[in-house]
């Protein structure tokens, strides 16, 4: 009880999270199924465990896409029958399972799982999603999952890359979307990077880990193209980085943390356990507010029942009235 009691929060503040819990199966409409039938252990230990924390909006990072948005609108109901309800959503299809016409991989096929945008046996496998007690401003939504990898400036990617001409940055996607909270617009920031392993001496995976993450900075500095998301906002996700242990190139994520515009109030926090890797507590997801909201707590819930990966939680208190 003492970690959902710490879970408490007051009226004012709003509560926004992120997790990777496992949503996501082998095939298209496993998870639906799976969601209807309603005998799954750690489905019910994932909707439980919201239940019980009570974002007021949760990115899942890990969720599988279909087109008719079944699967989600599932799981939100799922949610309600629990006692939290979400009747805003907002998903588009991801980069994963979305054939580039390469072979990425240089293994003399094409239209293989490691040939798509975003790895994935099927179009939408492990997307993202959100869902919200607040209305979403979808119209007002930027994604930016469709740019280039060769056009995020100072890239990393390789000069004779085999999809260099056609590989996007996002292995799932990039999101900046507006939800309406408690009278203010709150842009929620969403992304899941791809690990920076399971590639070869040419580090294609850490350096695309890494430009996923160096990202946002470039989109806060407005070098995309688009304008720098309106104050305040939430960037989450997904960063599978850890600014001290394990593989990959943790500059990124040390960089991005350091940025005087964002708040991190979970420093050295571990949000999966990765010990049947060897790898033990690891800190790869994030909630990370800008620097005008007022963070009043976060946590990080464990829930052994419904896979590796922690719920990450923050509270963050907003003024009566918008700045400027």
């Amino acid at each position: 009880m003492a970690a959902w009691a710490a879970a408490a929060r007051a009226d004012e503040t709003l509560r926004v999270a992120t997790w990777h819990a496992d949503l996501s199966r082998d095939g298209p409409g496993l998870l639906l199924r799976d969601l209807l039938a309603d005998d799954d252990p750690a489905l019910a230990a994932i909707v439980g465990a919201l239940a019980r924390v009570r974002p007021d909006a949760v990115l899942l990072t890990d969720i599988d896409y279909d087109r008719g948005g079944a699967a989600l609108d599932a799981f939100a109901k799922r949610m309600r029958t629990a006692g939290l309800d979400y009747p805003h959503h907002f998903q588009v299809r991801p980069n994963t399972g979305r054939d580039t016409g390469a072979d990425v991989n240089r293994d003399g096929r094409l239209g293989t799982a490691r040939d798509a945008q975003g790895w994935g046996r099927f179009a939408g496998e492990g997307g993202l999603a959100l869902l919200s007690r607040w209305p979403v401003a979808a119209d007002a939504a930027v994604d930016v999952s469709d740019m280039l990898w060769r056009d995020l400036p100072d890239t990393l990617i390789a000069a004779n890359d085999p999809a260099h001409d056609v590989q996007r940055l996002s292995t799932s996607a990039h999101w900046a979307v507006p939800v309406e909270m408690r009278g203010r617009r709150v842009t929620l920031m969403a992304f899941h990077a791809t690990p920076p392993v399971f590639d070869g001496p040419e580090d294609r995976n850490g350096r695309r880990n890494a430009d996923e993450i160096r990202l946002w900075q470039a989109w806060l500095n407005g070098a995309l193209g688009h304008p720098s998301p309106a104050l305040p906002f939430v960037l989450m996700g997904n960063a599978n980085l850890d600014p001290l242990r394990g593989e990959g190139r943790r500059a990124a994520i040390r960089d991005l943390l350091a940025d005087p515009r964002l708040v991190d109030p979970l420093p050295g926090r571990a949000t999966v356990d990765w010990s049947r890797l060897d790898l033990g507590d690891m800190r790869v997801s994030y909630v990370l507010p800008s620097a005008d909201l007022s963070v009043r707590d976060a946590g990080v819930v464990q829930v052994p029942e419904a896979g590796e990966h922690r719920l990450v939680w923050v509270d963050v208190a907003l003024s009566d009235e918008p700045e400027g």
